[in-house]
């Protein structure tokens, strides 16, 4: 299997070429985001194990743009952040699976082998309700011919709504699928991230697409 490493930490780097090298696979290295993913869009690679804090170009903006332009080699984030909103960033964004560091090079074998005898992954569907579209491949947002900036929770929140279209998602479910099972995540909170989602997407003159069902929860659908 050849592999592409995109690993800007020498030592690490160099202990991922020789292990993998040890295992039968061929390596090569990047030192940071923007090689990494030239190197990426220009040779068919087996797998990319893919480090997030990297200079030039993060993990998360290198996964982006290759899923962007319908490249799914598998991906292996590796990475020292473990909090939760970082590991479903990198999850959403595209990658197949996620490492923290630190970690048992066995572990990592395992893995890598695990995402890449999946294959190239389905490019996920675009969602749209009325002239709203989300597509999940490059995160962008559309209303009709206007382009929607989201912040990450703002994404996540009407992502979750789409999905569900035309059905009420309870406030309880939304939480803990956005902020997580823990999250200590009061409900105005989530109730101010919806004002500012409505704000961005159902601007005046628009059908008002994100409704509230009162003592339940919120329903993205059609008037």
């Amino acid at each position: 299997m050849q592999v592409l490493v995109v690993e800007d930490e020498q030592r690490m780097a160099d202990l991922l070429r020789q292990g993998l090298e040890e295992e039968g696979h061929s390596v090569v290295l990047a030192a940071d985001g923007r090689d990494g993913l030239a190197m990426a869009e220009s040779h068919p690679f087996d797998a990319i194990v893919l480090d997030v804090m990297l200079p030039g170009l993060d993990g998360f903006s290198v996964v982006r743009k290759l899923r962007a332009a319908r490249n799914q080699t598998p991906i292996l984030m590796l990475t020292a952040r473990d909090a939760t909103p970082d590991i479903v960033q990198g999850l959403n964004v595209g990658a197949d699976d996620y490492v923290v560091k630190p970690f048992a090079f066995a572990v990592l074998l395992a893995r890598l082998r695990a995402v890449s005898r999946r294959g190239p992954i389905p490019e996920p569907v675009p969602l749209q309700v009325a002239n709203l579209t989300l597509n999940p491949a490059s995160r962008e947002v559309m209303r009709g011919r206007r382009r929607i900036g989201l912040t990450r929770t703002e994404y996540s929140l009407l992502e979750l709504l789409m999905k569900r279209a035309g059905r009420v998602v309870p406030r309880e479910h939304l939480i803990e699928s956005v902020w997580g099972f823990d999250a200590e995540v009061r409900s105005n909170t989530l109730d101010a991230f919806i004002r500012l989602l409505r704000d961005k997407v159902d601007t005046v003159g628009e059908a008002k697409l994100i409704q509230t069902v009162r003592g339940v929860g919120y329903c993205l659908r059609e008037s």
